[in-house]
């Protein structure tokens, strides 16, 4: 009985370690855009994907947070000021994504700490001002 505890246990951190080594491809080209950097879960998961190589664009709601996660980060992560309440901010965000990732985007990545997204037209990122915006909580 030993044994098989054993074998489980070491089954599990064999594929932990697999896991754990799998590598997105051409992460150059791999773009996560992540509400909510200032603290928190998004200042956090902006900066292990950081580590992890890939590049980030990182909306703060205040420009102190934003000046906080760059001393903390590469030059793979970028910020932008955005506050989720209002209309101009979210409008704004979106240029700045869209002129960010251009065509280079494939399937954004969008992990919300912070408001509502919604992804329209292919690549193109669309923040409650392109069609049929979507609210998540």
């Amino acid at each position: 009985m030993w044994l098989w505890l054993a074998a489980l246990v070491g089954l599990y951190y064999l594929v932990r370690w697999y896991r754990e080594r799998q590598v997105v491809s051409q992460l150059l080209d791999k773009f996560v855009f992540i509400t909510g950097c200032d603290s928190g879960f998004g200042n956090l998961l902006a900066r292990q994907l950081d580590r992890r190589g890939l590049r980030v664009l990182a909306a703060c709601l205040t420009e102190e947070g934003a000046e906080q996660l760059r001393r903390q980060t590469s030059d793979r992560v970028e910020t932008v000021t955005l506050d989720v309440t209002k209309t101009e901010s979210i409008a704004a965000a979106a240029q700045w994504v869209q002129e960010r990732v251009g065509d280079r985007g494939t399937s954004p990545s969008l992990p919300l700490s912070a408001g509502c997204f919604t992804l329209c037209k292919g690549n193109t990122a669309c923040l409650l001002t392109g069609e049929m915006p979507r609210f998540l909580f």
